[in-house]
């Protein structure tokens, strides 16, 4: 039954123009992250330095950067790390927000009155702000940067979670299976998270975008994922050179480009699933 859902839903996202082209990009880059650093000849981390900065060619498509490495193999490995840092930070996020939402409004009273305002303060503070300090004190790595965007990216899956958890709550099933005698868990997990995972999930689509933009921006600034190590934002790094910018300009064109054109996709099949989960208005929060 759930593949028959699952099916259903795809053909949905595909029966939409901005959603058949969010699946095209999404897909298509997942592909070629996971299988061009692979069958490429070049090995991600070849020093060459006969071939250093070498602008695109038929043999290095997208060049080489200042050891000689070739970018081509280095960019779509940087979409591995960058993807999935974005989307494990995500995860942490949602899984975070939908607890405490969820315990936020079922229980209400003085939980949910400290929960509220924590997350009004949090809220305050961009999680770019909050993830550069930490990560500027510590200087962890790739892990810590996950679970530091994680950690103070939860505030907007908790205000969704918490408004969606309010209005079912009160719904008669809830009520009814209350009166049954089931347990909390039972009842927010059987009865009420199945009825609002559609617009958790439209939710969650658009903060991968969000975090692989911080993730980028974090790395170019150099407190996100640390070399040798690839990610889109770091090889973005060398932007910060005027001469670079001016005359080297397959160093940074290529990383860019696939933050936009992936970050586009994602939300293009965020827009999808908010269509297709409540076509007559946007997600509540």
């Amino acid at each position: 039954m759930e593949t028959a859902s699952h099916t259903r839903l795809l053909k949905q996202i595909w029966g939409l123009k901005i959603g058949r082209v969010g699946l095209i990009i999404v897909i298509t880059m997942l592909a070629l992250s996971i299988i061009v650093p692979i069958v490429n000849p070049h090995e991600i981390d070849a020093v060459d330095l006969s071939k250093c900065y070498q602008p695109p060619s038929g043999r290095n498509w997208f060049g080489t950067d200042e050891l000689g490495r070739d970018l081509f193999t280095r960019v779509f490995y940087a979409g591995r790390i960058s993807i999935l840092v974005g989307v494990s930070g995500t995860l942490v996020s949602v899984l975070l927000g939908l607890l405490l939402g969820s315990i936020s409004a079922y229980l209400e009273g003085p939980l949910d009155a400290f929960l509220l305002k924590l997350h009004e303060i949090q809220y305050c503070f961009p999680p770019i702000i909050l993830v550069l300090t930490v990560m500027a004190i510590i200087r962890g790595g790739t892990m810590d940067l996950i679970l530091l965007m994680g950690l103070f990216s939860w505030p907007t899956t908790y205000r969704l979670t918490r408004n969606q958890v309010l209005a079912v709550k009160r719904e008669a099933f809830v009520e009814a299976a209350r009166l049954m005698g089931n347990s909390t868990l039972k009842i927010l997990f059987k009865h009420i998270l199945p009825n609002i995972m559609p617009s958790i999930t439209v939710n969650a689509t658009l903060l991968v975008a969000d975090l692989i933009l911080l993730e980028a921006a974090l790395s170019f600034l150099g407190v996100g994922v640390s070399p040798p190590t690839p990610s889109w934002g770091n090889m973005l790094n060398v932007a910060r050179s005027i001469y670079v910018l001016s005359r080297m300009w397959w160093l940074w064109f290529f990383p860019g480009l696939m933050i936009v054109a992936f970050v586009m996709g994602v939300t293009f099949l965020g827009e999808a699933l908010d269509t297709i989960v409540n076509p007559h208005g946007k997600v509540e929060s």
